[in-house]
This record gives structure tokens, C-alpha cells and sequence, in this order.
């Protein structure tokens, strides 16, 4: 049976909103990970087949397929394609598949995964409302839909109301998710202070270190946040940060790990995606992981480490209620809500948790694919699932 491997995996720092990656062109900040990528992999670039990366918001200068235009940027061979893929906030995830899948089914051999989002110059979901005005289209993706309408009717249809609904079918109070985001910040800052990010960061200038993480955050402080919504659960603090990065991986057949001398580090042992109702949306990890384990014949007990994206705390919590994990083994270095929400650019898949003696790494990754603003215009309702197993 065919094998995908990562060989490489390599990412900017995750910078914060309006931080130091936020005026640097999109196109700059994949071609820094592009060519960082190549050159630890060893790897010959004229031998890569296809550079896939997600972004999202593609306007502007995300705009013109942002893959091609960031391995030229990079001064690769210009012989090499290049695709973008959108598949909402699992975009990068979704680009890792569709790399893992042209090796498996063996018609390529060297495929470059990854992706690359400015969220601060590109507002989130400027693509689905603010870009068409011009064009007089100012109700959003949903509006004027006569089958929409028949199947979900006037309902909201953004990730705030989702995380708000999740919170009260799992009964998941506000102090629960303020309890969990501190968690995360307190995870992300302990992980930098060991350096288990450093063999993946490639600084950008003088930005060296993940710019999210609130070291002096509180339950104190978050208690005194308002709601999102009158009456609500959520507030800013439990809620994933508007990020700006890049990241991009190597992923490598047999054959190919053979004949450039590479060493894998990890291998693509699955990989799926699932859809969910799309006016809850944020609650699409719980299936897609029963769905992934299902047909990978596996369990949670298989599983050392898992991510789920922390698009709101109650995302993860929920999770964690339906399927029994053990909250230990979930975001060890924390998640979206202390590093930046993953869009289209999540961290690479070995993320260096603390040394476990005698076993393999299976990391269970889900990210739910949702984006949208409040009011929310644009989101989706998918969660992409990988595994792979560390090498």
C-alpha cells in the first residue's frame, strides 16, 4: 500500500491583529516558509510536482492564486505549478489532504502543503459580503437563496450564534469557557518557554515568537468582558484570535523519500472530512472524529495527542463532553484562542509536546471550518480530520 510521509514542516510565527506580520504582503509571508521549507528538507524544488496552499478572503493581494504567486515570489522553478484551495478555516488542513492524496494514489511523488492568511489585511469574510458591494450583492452567500430559505428559513447562519448554541445544548457556562481559555494561554506561553515550537519557526525579521498568547490574562479580567450578545455566553476572551501567518509542509512518497535521501517525520495514517448543521456549524468535530476512528479502525485509547481548533472554548469543551476524552491529551500547547486562529494556516503537524517514552505520536487533528464576523456573514459548517503518526 502507498505511504505519504512529511518530511518538513516549517512556519512563520503566528502574528496577532495589527502586530509585526500585518503589513507584510501574503505573498512574502508564503514564499519565507516556501523557501525555508526546501531548504531543510534538502529537497530538489524543480522535483515538486504541486504547491498547494488554502487561503481564504482571496482578494487583494491574497488574490491570483497565492500559491503560485508565493513560490515565484521565492525565487523557485518557475516549471512548478500551484493551486489554492478554500475550504474555510480547515484550508491549509484541506491542502495537506489533497497533497497526502495525489501521493497516495500514487500519480505524484513531491507535493508542497500548506497556506497563508492576513487577517488583518484582509478583514474576516471580507470575500462573502464587503468585495461584492460594488456589485450591489450586500446580503451575504445565503440571502435570496429560495432553497436555503425552504430548508433553514431566516435563521442565523454565523459561528457566534453556533458557539452560543453549543454552549447551551452541552451546558457549558461562561466560567467553564474561561476556565479552558486560560488554559490554552497558559499551555501556548509554557510551550514557547520550552522551545517546543522552535524547530518549526522560521522568524520573520524582528518577529521570532508567536505574538498571541496574554501572559498576564486572569479570570478576573475576562469576567469583566462584555457579552458578544445581550444575554450571551461568549465574550472576546473565549473566542480564537484574528491571526496573520504562514506555514507549508513537504509530503513525500516512498520513491521520492528514497531518491532525495529525505527522512520523514511523520505519516499521513488518515484523513476525511464531514459535514454538520450548518446554523450550529462549530459542533462538526464531534462527528467527524467518530466518523474518522470509525473507518481508521482506531479509538481515542490509540491516540496520544489531539487538536481541535478553539474557534470559541465552547467548540472544545463540547467535544469533550460527547466523546470522553482526556482533556490532558487535547491542544497540549494550547490552541486558537491563545495562538491565533488556525484559517489557513494552521502549525505544523508535529507540534513537539513533551516526550512519551515507548510509543509512536498519533495526533487526531479536526479543524471546524467556520469563518464569519458578527454580524456574520460567512461560515461554514465542516470539520477536516487527520491523522498522522509521528515517526
Amino acid at each position: 500500500m502507498a505511504e505519504a510521509y512529511i518530511v518538513e514542516a516549517v512556519r512563520t510565527p503566528v502574528g496577532r491583529r495589527n502586530g509585526g506580520l500585518s503589513a507584510v504582503h501574503p505573498a512574502d509571508l508564503g514564499a519565507h516558509v516556501l523557501k525555508a521549507l526546501m531548504e531543510r528538507s534538502g529537497a530538489d524544488p524543480a522535483a515538486v510536482e504541486d504547491v498547494v496552499f488554502g487561503c481564504l478572503d482571496t482578494v487583494g493581494p491574497q488574490a491570483g492564486d497565492i500559491a503560485r504567486t508565493a513560490w515565484l515570489a521565492a525565487g523557485l522553478p518557475e516549471e512548478v505549478p500551484g493551486t489554492t484551495v478554500d475550504r474555510q478555516c480547515g484550508s491549509s488542513q484541506q491542502a495537506l489532504h489533497f497533497a497526502a492524496q495525489g501521493v497516495l494514489s500514487g500519480t505524484q511523488d513531491l507535493v508542497v502543503a500548506g497556506g497563508v492568511q492576513n487577517m488583518s489585511m484582509i478583514p474576516i469574510a471580507f470575500a462573502s459580503r464587503q468585495a461584492a458591494d460594488p456589485l450591489g450583492l450586500t446580503e451575504g452567500p445565503y440571502i435570496g437563496s429560495v432553497g436555503w430559505r425552504a430548508r433553514y428559513g431566516d435563521q442565523p447562519v454565523n459561528q457566534f450564534h453556533g458557539a452560543e448554541l453549543i454552549a447551551a445544548k452541552w451546558d457549558i457556562s461562561r466560567q467553564d469557557m474561561e476556565e479552558f481559555a486560560l488554559r490554552s494561554h497558559q499551555r501556548a506561553a509554557r510551550a514557547i518557554d520550552e522551545g517546543r515550537f522552535d524547530r518549526e519557526i522560521v522568524a520573520y525579521g524582528d518577529v521570532t515568537t508567536d505574538e498571541g498568547p496574554r501572559r498576564d490574562t486572569t479570570l478576573e479580567k475576562m469576567a469583566g468582558l462584555k457579552p458578544l450578545v445581550d444575554g450571551g455566553r461568549l465574550t472576546a476572551a473565549v473566542s480564537s484570535q484574528v491571526s496573520d501567518g504562514a506555514s507549508a509542509m513537504l509530503i513525500a512518497s516512498e520513491r521520492a523519500v528514497r531518491e532525495h535521501g529525505l527522512t520523514p517525520r511523520a505519516r499521513v495514517h488518515h484523513l476525511s472530512v464531514r459535514g454538520e448543521d450548518p446554523i450550529r456549524m462549530l459542533s462538526a468535530p464531534i462527528p467527524a472524529t467518530a466518523y474518522a476512528l470509525k473507518k481508521a479502525g482506531m479509538t481515542l485509547d490509540d491516540i496520544d495527542l489531539v487538536e481541535i481548533n478553539e474557534a470559541f472554548a465552547s467548540v472544545v469543551l463540547a467535544w469533550l463532553k460527547e466523546t470522553g476524552a482526556d482533556p490532558d491529551k487535547v491542544n497540549v500547547n494550547g490552541g486558537a484562542i491563545a495562538l491565533g486562529h488556525p484559517s489557513a494556516r494552521p502549525e505544523p503537524a508535529d507540534h513537539h509536546p513533551p516526550p512519551r517514552t515507548g510509543a509512536h505520536r498519533r495526533p487526531l487533528r479536526a479543524a471546524d471550518d467556520v469563518r464569519g464576523r458578527w454580524p456574520g456573514e460567512r461560515d461554514d459548517h465542516r470539520a477536516a480530520l487527520t491523522i498522522t503518526e509521528r515517526l
